[in-house]
């Protein structure tokens, strides 16, 4: 049967989640995880509402959401109520903060802090907490325990990389011809010059790797920070992000900068761009230069409360 809902409704219903199949009454039911994670009894309730409601088939996105194919418009309500009781609910929408991704690294053997606690109170904070700030654009937000980019913070509007930076001790350095530490470094960031270890700045990314492997204790520490990018974007037009000047040491600071990041795309950029184009019009160290103070901080009062980007760009 061909669509009878009015695009108003689709529209609609889209805010709340709920995607066309185009042509048809139905429509992809899209639940929002916390980082890509759910409960075994989320998980049964999702199955059973597929089957309830929908055509009995999951789907999963790219932000780690659930998504439930063939809903009926009708029962867009009853499949609310529904999920409901498992306390899960329907979203990640529209020109706003958009679920947040996480790679594993709170248990995978490579990452450098607990990917899985930060991205919850990002989710928290942002996700939930910022739900009805309207943005100019979707603001998408990647959590990466390491240096491997598996979740691609690089390619988000804001990326958060763990970061591990070597502690490096000339005294206890023998200067080995088969040094352990240019071995075991992925990045070919060290060698063995003049008798004396030497990292080189621009190549290491602070993966960590290397700490703890000297015999000699010359790289016994490391000291655990995290890495932002800002202006990332993929899809027709690909933006790399690029990195903030400063290694932040603490989790709050994380935060703050975040929340910087969305104030800012909020107060000045243009209704319809992505953080990346704000960033090009505005040039990286402007940004850079309000993303590191506290400036903004003070107008967030006034910036929540002024009526823009009613309509924003996202499409999807």
């Amino acid at each position: 049967m061909p669509c009878t809902i009015s695009p108003l409704e689709i529209k609609r219903v889209k805010g709340l989640g709920f995607l066309n199949n185009k042509g048809t009454d139905l429509f992809n039911a899209r639940i929002i995880t916390v980082n890509g994670k759910i409960t075994a009894e989320q998980t049964a309730v999702i199955a059973e509402a597929a089957k309830k409601f929908g055509n009995g088939e999951v789907e999963f996105t790219t932000r780690l959401t659930v998504e439930v194919r063939g809903v009926h418009f009708d029962n867009i309500p009853a499949f609310q109520e529904f999920i409901a009781q498992a306390g899960l609910i329907t979203g990640g929408t529209g020109s706003l903060v958009r679920p947040v991704v996480s790679c594993k690294g709170t248990t995978c053997q490579y990452g450098l802090y607990d990917t899985f606690a930060l991205s919850e109170e990002i989710h928290k904070r942002f996700y939930l907490g910022y739900h009805s700030v309207k943005l100019p654009h979707k603001f998408k937000i990647a959590c990466g325990g390491c240096p491997n980019n598996c979740v691609k913070p690089t390619l988000n509007d804001l990326g958060i990389i763990g970061q591990m930076v070597p502690q490096f001790d000339e005294d206890s350095c023998n200067g080995c011809k088969k040094c352990q530490i240019v071995n075991i470094c992925p990045m070919k960031a060290c060698k063995v010059e003049d008798g004396m270890l030497n990292i080189d700045p621009e190549v290491c990314n602070n993966c960590g790797r290397c700490v703890g492997h000297c015999p000699f204790d010359a790289i016994e520490e490391g000291k655990p920070g995290f890495k932002i990018y800002i202006g990332g974007r993929w899809g027709k037009k690909i933006a790399h992000g690029q990195p903030l000047s400063k290694i932040f040491t603490s989790e709050e600071e994380v935060l703050n900068v975040v929340e910087k990041a969305i104030l800012f795309f909020r107060e000045q950029g243009k209704t319809g761009e992505r953080f990346a184009d704000t960033i090009a019009r505005l040039g990286f160290d402007y940004v850079e230069k309000e993303l590191l103070s506290d400036d903004i901080l003070a107008r967030k009062d006034a910036i929540l409360a002024a009526e823009l980007h009613l309509t924003g760009g996202a499409t999807c």
